[in-house]
């Protein structure tokens, strides 16, 4: 279980495709305190850490299956790309997002940018079968990021980004037609089924 809140940019060292796709990612966390098998969120994907190194930088190495790739913009990961990261939530930590399982939906595009003052605002579409999920003032993950939505219209949604968020994540280098991971509310979620369920 993770926030939201992104407390590193790490970036992708290794990638090599030997039955399922195993990625190695540099990090600023002291790998000595990461244990074998713990959880870190890599740009919104739960993903299980299965070595770990410090030579010649902190690094930490994932296993990603192939039902993971298919379902995130994995398949578009290169060597030097930066990633968000985020340690699994512990007993006692602040929550200063919302909760965010590490299990993404599918992916969104981003299809505008434009400055708002120091802030910058960024349009998403995202896949048809979950945009009904998405509500203005409503909680999303993107890119294992929480963020509130701005406005919705159709399959499309704005949010706006503020320095520090721009800083403290990726999102500061964010392109027209850029593929994020999406994950919508876990509330959004109970209460569609809740409503299918009703109506069946």
């Amino acid at each position: 279980m993770f926030t939201g809140i992104i407390t590193d940019i790490g970036t992708v060292l290794e990638l090599e495709q030997k039955g399922d796709l195993r990625a190695r990612i540099g990090t600023n966390y002291d790998v000595a305190g990461i244990d074998l098998g713990a959880s870190i969120a890599c740009d919104g994907v739960c993903l299980t850490v299965i070595a770990l190194g410090s030579t010649p930088q902190n690094w930490f190495d994932v296993q990603i299956s192939a039902e993971s790739v298919s379902k995130t913009n994995i398949g578009g990961w290169a060597t030097g790309k930066a990633l968000n990261l985020e340690r699994a939530l512990r007993v006692g930590d602040e929550l200063g997002g919302h909760i965010v399982s590490g299990h993404v939906d599918g992916v969104a595009e981003v299809v505008a940018i434009r400055r708002e003052g120091d802030s910058t605002r960024v349009t998403f579409r995202a896949p048809h079968a979950l945009a009904g999920f998405i509500a203005p003032k409503g909680s999303v993950a993107l890119n294992g990021t929480s963020l509130t939505v701005n406005e919705v219209e159709g399959a499309e949604f704005g949010i706006n980004f503020i320095p520090h968020t721009q800083a403290a994540t990726t999102w500061g280098k964010v392109g027209l037609g850029d593929r994020v991971n999406l994950e919508i509310d876990t509330m959004a979620r109970y209460v569609a089924r809740l409503r299918d369920w009703a109506r069946a």
